[in-house]
């Protein structure tokens, strides 16, 4: 059967976008001294990745019925209703079509069940947060749990809370425990939530993927280093970094300074929490011009050339 060459273009894209590049990225050192860079590099390898590997098998199965994508989906509309099928429309034509139409509808049903299933998560949570919480005096959005170990984390919602327990209270200086509210508060101005939810489906709709566990893990480091960045801001350096080494000194790192809530094992999570402290304690880690420039470039690459190429095929 003849190959739509942009089909094997977007293939080779989104097989270059699911395994070397991801694996590249998270493996990298500069995404540590650009959090807000490397988010948006993250997201649009994901969105590419998505589009190329849909659209490389949408414009397969379509390939015998027009020259283009409007005349394809026009003719194989018309053939599924009226008939007959073109002579050269083959068993291998439908398997990829009906691949496309598969995996889309998945990718996009465990985005909105992912979003869902967070939501509800969410107000579970804040119910029993008025049963067995109270609020910080003259700060009626953050709250107080009486347990031992040192937690700290925010809830978004309706009405978003910030959630410290008495364990954190008693560890932390009145300046650090002002810096960890900070950088849980940044979480919530942000919606870093939203961002977390997204990756998190990817991981779902593809659990036997490892590139997905990668990725969620990278953005789930990545947005606690930009909480930290909004909290070194009025705290300093220092104060947040003291507060990130006691409560690393109490061998909480699950459940502490909003730690990564997803990686798989304590040692990632201590991990995920000595890299924050290192970057807080070294000296401050630039990246250059010209790399800024061309991961820029990349996105804007990734973002617009495979809808353009689907589209104009």
């Amino acid at each position: 059967m003849p190959v739509d060459s942009t089909a094997v273009v977007l293939g080779v894209l989104a097989l270059a976008l699911a395994w070397p590049v991801p694996l590249i990225l998270a493996r990298a050192k500069w995404p540590a001294a650009a959090p807000v860079l490397a988010l948006a590099l993250w997201q649009s390898i994901a969105l590419a990745g998505g589009i190329s590997m849909i659209g490389s098998l949408l414009l397969a199965g379509l390939e015998p019925f027009g020259d283009d994508l409007a005349s394809r989906v026009t003719g194989a509309a018309a053939a599924l209703f009226t008939g007959p099928l073109p002579p050269d429309v083959s068993l291998l034509h439908t398997f990829f079509l009906s691949a496309a139409v598969l995996l889309a509808a998945h990718l996009v049903l465990n985005l909105a069940l992912t979003s869902v299933r967070s939501r509800r998560q969410r107000h579970r949570h804040m119910e029993l947060l008025r049963l067995l919480s109270s609020p910080l005096p003259d700060e009626p959005a953050t709250r107080i749990i009486d347990h031992p170990a040192p937690a700290a984390y925010c809830l978004p919602g309706a009405r978003s809370v910030t959630v410290l327990s008495e364990g954190m209270i008693e560890l932390l200086s009145a300046e650090e425990l002002e810096a960890v509210i900070s950088h849980e508060r940044a979480h919530l101005r942000q919606k870093h939530h939203l961002l977390l939810d997204a990756f998190r489906s990817w991981k779902r709709a593809l659990p036997w993927f490892p590139i997905a566990t990668r990725a969620q893990d990278a953005v789930a480091l990545l947005v606690e280093m930009l909480a930290d960045d909004t909290a070194r801001r009025t705290s300093g350096d220092a104060v947040l970094a003291d507060a990130i080494r006691i409560v690393d000194s109490t061998g909480s790192a699950g459940t502490a300074l909003g730690a990564p809530k997803d990686p798989r094992t304590p040692e990632q999570r201590r991990t995920a929490l000595l890299a924050r402290e290192a970057r807080l304690t070294d000296d401050r880690r630039t990246v250059g011009t010209g790399v800024r420039l061309l991961v820029v470039v990349a996105i804007v690459l990734l973002v617009v050339v495979p809808p353009v190429l689907v589209l104009t095929s």
